[in-house]
């Protein structure tokens, strides 16, 4: 539905990623979702070397220079290959932001521009063993002795432990500071990082998602993303590529169409299902909710595009796209397999594949829990610091009877004590 929005550029460039994801091998889904495979390095470096990581980033570090309704529209073609696939080139998106914005022009220079290419990889630390959610309870602790930092402590789900050649990791550098405290590093591997454990995952597999260990690794200080307590600022700038990019509207599409190509052949009681309302109706509803979710996401792109509104008003927005998305995405693989019966439940399709993917989706980057305390808590600071724009609709009612008047009670009275 966002054909109508699109410029001729736009339509070319989508083409352009549609023939990438007719590219990648059958086998390598396959192989990936068998845990056969702990890192695609053949399509990060596919992916570099048709221009097609980083996308928003200038051009003199090898991106396009284009926007962020182009990526929304980009990363929606990934995801039709599955969730894995969308979370590499999103990771690209990340990390290259905050180096993008805070790096030093050596840093941009000699980590941004192979990210880009595909001639490295890069992966995010963010969560920790006993943090989750909790960003700033970080436990991951960076000391600096003369020119360098020294980081001890564990970080955990990081997609792309295996198979990256540097990591941006978070680590508190002035302990009790609260959000201050945090400072960001640009980590290699090489420096002493130990992965782990990777994961034995539900879905989205394939992606090298483990745990890193940090036993007083030594990063020089220009390393240091920022400046030192940075940590937080960097942290919710990484947020919009983080979560505006973890929608499945894509996926869910491609799913969808599945369920309908399968409901308009399949014949039961003499007709085609799709004639039965218990079947047209989920296509008819998942639809309609996949246009919303493509709608929003398209006008808080352009919203982040064109800079309107303050940084809470975008990041309330941006919360919005990730719990609709997210949640859109597992609604829609459900119903497909309802649709599709006891056939959606093996491996004839790979609607099963997709309902395990969409599974994470609703938990990683800001659970939906989290996102909705984001979206209540912005909104209430925006509406009682403008007041009532407009009519004032609430006084739409019959209050001169003193007794209904007196209905409106905002808190109890205070019950009387006795001596």
């Amino acid at each position: 539905m966002l054909d109508v929005f699109l410029t001729e550029e736009q339509k070319k460039f989508r083409s352009e990623v549609q023939e990438f994801a007719k590219w990648v091998p059958r086998q390598l889904i396959l192989d990936m979702d068998a845990d056969k495979v702990k890192f695609p390095v053949e399509f990060v470096s596919e992916a570099g070397k048709r221009n097609l990581l980083g996308i928003r980033f200038p051009r003199k570090y090898g991106g396009r220079n284009l926007k962020w309704v182009d990526e929304i529209l980009y990363i929606g073609e990934i995801n039709k290959i599955g969730i894995p696939f969308a979370c590499l080139c999103s990771v690209t998106s990340i990390v290259g932001e905050g180096i993008n914005v805070f790096g030093t022009e050596v840093q941009k220079e000699k980590y941004l521009k192979p990210l880009i290419d595909g001639t490295k990889w890069a992966g995010e630390a963010l969560t920790e063993p006993r943090g989750g959610s909790d960003f700033f309870g970080a436990t991951t602790v960076a000391r600096k002795k003369g020119n360098m930092y020294y980081l001890t402590g564990q970080k955990r789900f990081v997609v792309g432990s295996e198979g990256a050649d540097f990591f941006l990791v978070f680590a508190v550098t002035n302990p009790g500071a609260g959000r201050d405290s945090i400072s960001a590093f640009i980590v290699e591997r090489d420096f002493g990082v130990e992965v782990r454990h990777v994961y034995g995952l539900m879905g989205s597999r394939g992606a090298g998602t483990g745990r890193l260990v940090f036993r007083d690794v030594p990063v020089p200080e220009e390393n240091l993303l920022g400046k030192e307590a940075d940590g937080s600022k960097i942290f919710y700038k990484l947020m919009v590529p983080e979560r505006l990019l973890s929608g499945g509207a894509g996926g869910s599409r491609a799913i969808l169409e599945i369920a309908a190509r399968y409901a308009n052949k399949r014949q039961a009681f003499g007709q085609t299902i799709r004639n039965f309302e218990g079947v047209s109706f989920k296509i008819a509803d998942c639809v309609t909710k996949i246009d919303a979710v493509s709608a929003l996401a398209y006008a808080v792109a352009k919203t982040i595009d064109d800079g309107i509104g303050t940084p809470g008003y975008q990041r309330r927005l941006v919360s919005e796209v990730k719990r609709l998305s997210t949640q859109t995405h597992w609604e829609v693989v459900n119903d497909a397999m309802q649709i599709l019966g006891g056939i959606g439940y093996t491996n004839v399709f790979p609607v099963e594949r997709a309902l395990r993917e969409a599974r994470l989706a609703m938990i990683w980057t800001g659970s939906s829990e989290i996102m909705n305390l984001i979206i209540q808590h912005e909104y209430y600071k925006e509406i009682l610091a403008r007041g009532v724009e407009g009519r004032d609709i609430e006084g739409d009612v019959d209050l001169t009877d003193e007794q209904l008047a007196e209905e409106k009670i905002y808190q109890p009275e205070p019950i009387p004590t006795t001596s």
